[in-house]
C-alpha cells in the first residue's frame, strides 16, 4: 500500500468524524490485514519490537507496540536528561523574556501552554524543546528525567491535527488541543514540565504511571495516534546538548542535554 494512503488515513485527517472513523477502523479486527504493507511502507525494524507480528489484533494495538528495552538503552547520569520519544526535534530554543516560544513560525506563549500565568513565570528566559512523532514512529512516552511530580493537570478539550500541515497552518494546536501537564521537581531542584498533546480530534493520550517519583527511561503512557512532546526548563537550569537542532532525529534514552 502507498506511503500516501497511510497519510489520508493516519496523518492527513482534518475533520472530528473522519478522526473518528479512522481511529474505529484501526481498533477493528479488519485492520489486522494491513499491518504487512504498514510495516513495510514506513520501513519499521520489526526487531526492536517485542512481539511477533503475528501477535498484533489490529493495527491500533501495531500502533502503541511496545520495544524491546535492549534498542533503547538509557544514557547514564543524574543530571542527564533524555529523549522522551522517539521522533523529530519539532523546533527548540530559548523561551524570551516575556514568555513565547516558536514553532513552525508560529508564536506561542508558555501561559496559553500550561493554562495558568503564575506557573508560566517559572519558564521565563528557561529552554524550551518540541518532538514531534509520526505515524511510523514508536508510539510510548517516558520520562526524560529522575523526577518528583510535584503537580499533574489535563486541559483542553479538542485536539486538533499536529502533523506538519496541523503546525504550520493551524490555530495554535499545541497551546490549544487537550494536553496532559505534568511538572517535575529535577535532581538539580529546578522546575521541569513535560507536556503531552493530543491529536486528530481524539484525545489520544493514554496514562501508564500513577507514580509521585519519575525514573528516567521509565515508561509513563502512550499516544494512541500520532502527536506532540513538549519539555519545558526553567532558566539557568538545562543545557541543551549540541547534536540537538531542529529537524534532528533522536530516539528514547538518547541525551538531550544536561541540568546545571
Amino acid at each position: 500500500m502507498k506511503r500516501k494512503v497511510y497519510q489520508m488515513l493516519i496523518e492527513l485527517t482534518n475533520g472530528r468524524w473522519s478522526s473518528q472513523a479512522i481511529q474505529r477502523f484501526a481498533k477493528s479486527s479488519l485492520s489486522k490485514k494491513v499491518i504487512p504493507s504498514y510495516i513495510r511502507t514506513y520501513g519499521i525494524q520489526m526487531h526492536e519490537v517485542s512481539q511477533s507480528i503475528e501477535t498484533f489484533p489490529t493495527l491500533h494495538d501495531f500502533f502503541i507496540r511496545e520495544i524491546d528495552s535492549k534498542h533503547r538503552p538509557i544514557a547514564d547520569g543524574e543530571l542527564v536528561a533524555n529523549s522522551p520519544v522517539d521522533g523529530k526535534v519539532e523546533s527548540v530554543g530559548s523561551i524570551t523574556s516575556t514568555g513565547t516560544f516558536v514553532v513552525k513560525e508560529k508564536s506561542y506563549t508558555v501561559t496559553d501552554l500550561l493554562g495558568n500565568a503564575e506557573q508560566a513565570l517559572s519558564y521565563v528566559n528557561g529552554t524550551y524543546m518540541v518532538f514531534y512523532l509520526s505515524p511510523a514512529d514508536y508510539h510510548r512516552i517516558h520520562s526524560p528525567v529522575n523526577g518528583h511530580v510535584k503537580k499533574q493537570l489535563t486541559i483542553g478539550e479538542k485536539s486538533y491535527p499536529v502533523n506538519q500541515s496541523g503546525l504550520t497552518y493551524g490555530k495554535a494546536p499545541i497551546s490549544g488541543n487537550y494536553r496532559q501537564i505534568t511538572h517535575l521537581i529535577c535532581p538539580n531542584l529546578k522546575k521541569c514540565a513535560v507536556i503531552s498533546v493530543g491529536a486528530m480530534f481524539v484525545n489520544s493520550i493514554q496514562i501508564t504511571n500513577s507514580s509521585r517519583d519519575w525514573k528516567k527511561g521509565e515508561e509513563i503512557g502512550y499516544f494512541t495516534f500520532g502527536s506532540t512532546v513538549v519539555l519545558l526548563f526553567e532558566k539557568d537550569a538545562f543545557q541543551m546538548d549540541s547534536s540537538i537542532t531542529a529537524g534532528s532525529r533522536v530516539r528514547v534514552g538518547e541525551i538531550i542535554g544536561s541540568m546545571v
